[in-house]
């Protein structure tokens, strides 16, 4: 069956607005940006980082609308973006949902662990929306970002919020600087010594390396 030029013409807006969606998101991250250069601060030696998380608690309004504005992202637009944009998308949605999980429990909670039944992880919780559907921080690492690009470096760019995670950057995941970021992640990760180090003939390191051997 041909289309007529007047049934074509409702096609139009719908296919312009697609395509202003993806020009118009801000790929800068500049509200998330923000919050992070307020409250992760780098260690003295330059490996780890903490996050203030009584100024995150203070600042929940400013994370809300950054966790809305990732929820509200269509799918469509979202396979728009290019390959790298993608990654700093789910990168940036991780670590602050994994930020708001921790402040659902914040100050009581003494490990993010304390935050799932005896029988699960938190990671595997649904909590949020993300491209149409609920899902889970699982879901982010294991199914996309892992499944989906196959670089072991987003290992020291995903955050847990743990005492022995890599360090939370204080600083955005963005397309433009990705590469630089994730080389920058993985050798602050690597010459952290609390975590990988050489001792004698052993070396020893982060279970991150059995975790993912494969990766």
């Amino acid at each position: 069956m041909q289309l007529t030029r007047r049934q074509w013409l409702p096609l139009a807006p719908m296919l312009a607005w697609v395509r202003v969606g993806a020009q118009t998101f801000d790929h800068a991250y500049a509200s998330w940006d923000a919050l992070l250069q307020k409250h992760v601060r780098w260690q003295p030696d330059q490996k780890q980082s903490r996050v203030a998380y009584a100024g995150m608690a203070a600042d929940r309004a400013a994370l809300k609308r950054v966790l809305d504005g990732f929820s509200a992202l269509p799918s469509a637009t979202f396979t728009d973006f290019s390959r790298a944009q993608q990654k700093a998308f789910l990168i940036n949605a991780y670590n602050a949902f994994t930020i708001e999980l921790v402040l659902t429990g914040y100050p009581e909670i003494k490990s993010i662990k304390d935050l799932a039944p005896f029988y699960s992880t938190p990671w595997k919780q649904s909590f949020f929306k993300l491209l149409g559907e609920p899902r889970t921080l699982d879901w982010i690492e294991h199914e996309q970002l892992r499944a989906r690009y196959a670089d072991p470096r987003i290992h020291c760019a995903i955050v847990c919020a743990s005492i022995g995670c890599p360090a939370l950057r204080s600083e955005a995941y963005t397309a433009d600087r990705l590469d630089e970021q994730l080389e920058d992640g993985m050798r602050r990760f690597l010459g952290d010594r609390t975590r990988n180090r050489a001792r004698a003939d052993k070396l020893e390191v982060s279970s991150i390396f059995k975790w993912f051997r494969e990766d």
